[in-house]
């Protein structure tokens, strides 16, 4: 149970100390004051004061900061000092504040290179068809590579599945390579009772291929992609309501899951735990570049509104209007917390 919950910590806090490690690299060179940088929320636990800014760990390990001096005054008529957030040019606040959900971006594609280089990338090659569906009907059969379906380029073999949970029974045209021939066929899913989905009735092997360093870059940042692009198109799939806020997991959900790829991996030994972890990570900090990048009030997403409007418009929006909005947005997001985490609670003892 400990090295569980030291896994889930540690990967926590390489995430969250990335996000913030952007925010305050950008700011530093754009002149900004940082007052805080801290890992962690809550009461200080540990900490030190190194040319104007206090470094500190904090008690609840589910979060970070980077408070920059004047990022939140709400007083109009106060004037900002020097280094103040507010001095600094908006391109430059806005670089700063986009800073820590690229910066996730970018620990997502590193961590891929080290995984693709190891165990390869999995390539949307066929393992085998199902009879009796659509798929094999239309000719589709082991060893052929699905190259696109519909407007969709598919590079790997996770881009078919994550397809099909978005256009579950949609007609759609498949390219495909077989026998180094490209064929266009037209499908359309067929119900399946077992699953309880539309399949095309394609099986994948499971298999992951390696390529040289070209393909591992390539293919590095078509992970990085894949994961952006899922957590996006999950949130829709919420708005949607074909999925349930019972599906979202907060960090009590995160730390179980850990503890499951622990246990299934430790099996095989830790060179293949470490792997596993690094997969997990890639997942949880592209995820987490993406939420923040959501025009939320109080989220990086919601800063950017604000400055694009006064970057697009030479004007600020009035402080107090702006730190009112983010106040009202910082109570929704907790209460959400709030609600996500005892669901989380909730699940274990199911």
């Amino acid at each position: 149970m400990l090295i569980k919950f030291i896994l889930f910590l540690l990967i926590f806090m390489v995430i969250v100390l990335v996000h913030e490690g952007g925010h305050f690299i950008i700011g530093k060179r754009s002149g900004i004051h940082v007052e805080e940088f801290s890992i962690g929320l809550g009461p200080t636990i540990w900490g030190f004061m190194h040319n104007g800014t206090k470094y500190s760990i904090k008690l609840l390990p589910f979060g970070g900061l980077c408070m920059f001096e004047g990022l939140d005054m709400d007083d109009e008529d106060a004037e900002p000092g020097e280094g103040s957030f507010l001095k600094a040019p908006v391109w430059s606040r806005i670089a700063t504040v986009a800073a820590g959900p690229i910066m996730n971006f970018v620990l997502a594609f590193f961590l891929s290179l080290f995984v693709i280089s190891s165990v390869g990338y999995d390539a949307p090659v066929v393992y085998n068809v199902m009879e009796g569906y659509p798929a094999a009907e239309a000719g589709i059969s082991a060893g052929d590579e699905i190259l696109k379906i519909g407007s969709k380029r598919i590079e790997i073999y996770r881009d078919i599945s994550l397809y099909m949970l978005l256009n579950e029974k949609k007609t759609v045209d498949i390219t495909y390579r077989h026998e180094g021939q490209k064929h266009t066929v037209s499908v359309t899913p067929k119900y399946d009772e077992s699953t309880g989905r539309y399949l095309f009735g394609l099986y994948g092997s499971g298999e992951r291929k390696k390529g040289n360093v070209i393909d591992t870059v390539r293919y590095s940042l078509v992970e990085v992609r894949y994961w952006i692009e899922a957590t996006w198109k999950g949130l829709g799939m919420i708005f949607a309501q074909r999925v349930t806020l019972d599906d979202v997991s907060g960090p009590v959900g995160v730390a179980q899951t850990v503890g499951e790829v622990y246990e299934s991996s430790k099996s095989d030994g830790i060179y293949y735990i470490w792997l596993n972890m690094m997969e997990l990570t890639i997942l949880l900090t592209a995820n987490l570049g993406v939420m923040n990048l959501l025009p939320i009030p109080a989220l990086d997403g919601g800063r950017l509104v604000f400055l694009l409007i006064e970057a697009l418009t030479k004007r600020k929006v009035g402080q107090n209007i702006e730190a009112l909005v983010h106040f009202v947005g910082m109570c929704v997001l907790l209460v959400f917390m709030v609600f996500v985490m005892y669901n989380d609670i909730t699940k274990l003892f199911k």
